[in-house]
């Protein structure tokens, strides 16, 4: 059979750079990666077009096209993983300002369905009691689903996120951080907020995973699982992971944060429905450990 050879996004972190950088190869296929800065760039072509075979893409993402029926298939492997409260932003200069006051208030964010956002309000929501319905969301770029309706105000063409909320034209700011003094974090103490919501949770906030093409996915399941086990390998090379892991592999390990962040996707009316986890696997990924 033949070795194909895949084009693939994958960011540059630090437990896949032997997969990267050529040190870690497969025998059943070879990877041709393909540039894209932000990575994120490459989501909306993957789920648009499916314009790679592998694909590095937040975990929202593939809840919404997986609703909207897109033609991929997801690998328990993450790539990029972090607690959230550190990425909610306000200006200092208002004095006390916490969640519990973004009700009624302008509060930007880069687009309404990144997954950051959707973790930080599912947070909000559940954990601190906040109406995000009472919330007025400001966002700056469309979804990468295109047949999701975004009812959100659009900010100004040429409008930058941290200097609207400078200039007081935002109340706070989800999914940023700032070394800017003028700007603080939300929570008062994001670490410790961090701490109390994993050991409340037993889970991290996974952001990104990886996608194959259905097309993919149907005519090589070897090839994809030898992809898992190559991504697998690579994060095993690169060292012992941190605790908690942040980039977890498997379905299991990933079962926790799957089930948060679908159920805070369905709170938000990100996806019609609630899914189980099992579902967002095929008959070959479903069974990666």
């Amino acid at each position: 059979m033949d070795k194909p050879r895949l084009r693939a996004v994958i960011g540059n972190h630090p437990h896949i750079q032997p997969v990267k950088n050529g040190a870690l190869r497969s025998d059943l296929f070879d990877l041709e990666f393909v540039d894209f800065s932000p990575t994120n760039a490459a989501f909306k072509p993957m789920v648009r077009e499916q314009a790679f075979d592998v694909c590095e893409m937040a975990v929202v993402t593939y809840l919404m096209a997986r609703a909207h029926g897109k033609p991929l298939v997801l690998l328990p492997a993450a790539m990029l993983g972090r607690f959230q409260h550190g990425y909610a932003l306000y200006r200092g200069d208002r004095g006390a300002f916490g969640p519990a006051d973004l009700e009624g208030r302008r509060v930007g964010i880069r687009s309404f369905t990144t997954t950051t956002g959707a973790w930080i309000r599912g947070i909000l929501a559940n954990d601190h009691g906040v109406d995000l319905n009472k919330v007025s969301w400001v966002t700056f770029e469309d979804p990468h689903v295109a047949e999701y309706v975004d009812t959100t105000e659009r900010a100004p063409k040429g409008k930058a996120i941290l200097q609207m909320l400078k200039d007081g034209e935002l109340d706070a700011a989800l999914g940023e951080t700032s070394t800017d003094p003028a700007l603080k974090p939300l929570f008062a103490d994001p670490a410790a907020e961090a701490a109390r919501w994993h050991r409340q949770h037993g889970a991290v906030p996974v952001n990104h995973l990886v996608v194959v093409t259905e097309k993919l996915a149907r005519s090589r399941p070897d090839v994809v699982r030898g992809v898992y086990d190559l991504l697998k390998r690579g994060k095993a090379s690169a060292g012992p992971s941190a605790t908690p892991d942040l980039a977890p592999f498997g379905v299991e390990a990933n079962r926790r944060p799957l089930e948060l962040i679908i159920e805070y996707a369905f709170q938000q009316a990100l996806i019609p429905r609630r899914f189980a986890v099992d579902e967002l696997f095929d008959d070959t990924t479903r069974n990666l450990n």
